[in-house]
């Protein structure tokens, strides 16, 4: 394996911790290793015990022996990913001692490092659930990179998802993800370009990481799992393979130039939807119009009319556990803001989320006097588990 991009800085090693961490707790969430527990009359919500979670690791064959579990959660300790629910103890132990994620308590600090490596992440499972034509291989007469994109391209499709709500925006948030090594190009360079320049991900976020990985040497008694990061730079000999309709010539010292076969234009669009027609066309035309899809409330409600007594409305808490994609809702609106899309298949549906409920609190803070924005915002930035209080027509 070829990897050309930079060697990663301090910053994006610790990104790699806080990624192997954050799939172990929804592995463990999903076993029910975290649950919420009773101790001396006093209810602790989403942690787990330090015995039980070894027993799982060993029983699961993740590791060897018991000594290198410990080992493992202590680097998530070092790196104040996991702690004691109430910070008595700095080490992790093989007893019978409640711990507890930060992001499920919301105790985490969110530096802007890990804000960037939240966004990119995002960005990274929304084009992989997409799976946009725009990440693909591309290669010239000797060698072929998997999955890389466009730089203009990536600008283009952060327009059409509203993540950027104009061209400039969208550069700045693509160079600040290249500043915190979450995306790179192939030949080297200081900074992003919105042009034909060739990027990729650094880190490959779908790749299914073992507890042994937070050790580097460390025997594992059973093989990871994982695919084969296709994200990490590789080259390939062409060996017949590959047909491209075009490709990119690669040189160090010039521009990279797009190159066209002679492929009718038609072969090309009977294979390409209008997304991706426009994608290619618009390096140097005005991104598209974004518009605000039409609200699905009924009619507007005012937040004094939410808190009437006696009021139509039947207020419900929801606890929605997030996945690698996100919480399968949007919201829309200002004071009150709504619930406007559910994914049926999301972790929002599962929780009995609904179109047109009013959210009230967001893990109990008010969120009545704020726009879709801001809570937008304070969802995304919080931690994967969500505690909703939403209020509903009764009408």
């Amino acid at each position: 394996m070829d990897d050309t991009g930079p060697m990663l800085n301090k910053d994006s090693i610790d990104m790699k911790v806080f990624l192997i961490g954050d799939q172990l707790r929804q592995r463990m969430h999903k076993d029910k290793v975290i649950k919420d527990r009773r101790h001396h009359l006093r209810t602790y919500p989403n942690c787990f015990v330090g015995r039980e979670l070894v027993d799982w690791l060993f029983e699961s064959e993740e590791v060897e022996d018991r000594p290198s579990a410990v080992c493992c959660m202590q680097v998530l300790m070092a790196h104040n990913i996991v702690h004691h629910v109430s910070d008595e103890h700095k080490d992790f132990k093989d007893a019978k001692l409640f711990y507890r994620f930060r992001r499920d308590d919301g105790t985490y600090t969110l530096n802007y490092g890990v804000r960037m490596f939240l966004r990119g992440q995002r960005i990274f499972e929304k084009l992989h659930k997409q799976n946009s034509p725009m990440m693909r291989a591309r290669g010239d007469d000797t060698s072929v990179y998997e999955l890389v994109f466009l730089g203009f391209q990536l600008v283009t499709w952060l327009l059409w998802e509203s993540e950027a709500t104009n061209r400039e925006d969208a550069t700045q948030l693509c160079q600040r993800m290249f500043d915190h090594y979450i995306i790179r190009n192939i030949s080297p360079a200081d900074q992003f370009l919105d042009r034909n320049l060739v990027y990729f991900f650094h880190l490959d976020f779908q790749q299914d990481y073992l507890v042994t990985d937070l050790v580097p040497g460390m025997r594992t008694v059973r093989p990871n799992p994982t695919r084969e990061s296709h994200i990490i730079l590789r080259k390939h000999l062409l060996s017949g393979r590959f047909d491209f309709s075009c490709f990119l010539m690669a040189n160090p010292t010039k521009e990279i130039v797009l190159r066209r076969n002679s492929m009718s234009n038609s072969s090309t669009s009977s294979t390409s939807n209008g997304y991706w027609n426009a994608l290619l066309n618009l390096s140097s035309s005005p991104p598209p119009m974004l518009y605000m899809p039409r609200s699905v409330l009924k009619r507007p409600v005012s937040v004094e009319e939410l808190l009437m007594a006696g009021a139509p409305f039947l207020k419900k808490t929801l606890t929605v556990l997030g996945d690698a994609v996100g919480w399968g809702f949007v919201v829309r609106g200002a004071q009150p803001c709504h619930i406007q899309a559910v994914d049926p298949s999301g972790p929002a549906a599962t929780a009995g989320m609904k179109v047109c409920q009013f959210v009230v609190s967001v893990n109990g803070h008010n969120v009545l006097s704020l726009d879709y924005r801001t809570l937008s915002n304070l969802i995304l930035t919080g931690p994967s588990t969500i505690v909703l209080e939403v209020m509903e027509d009764m009408v």
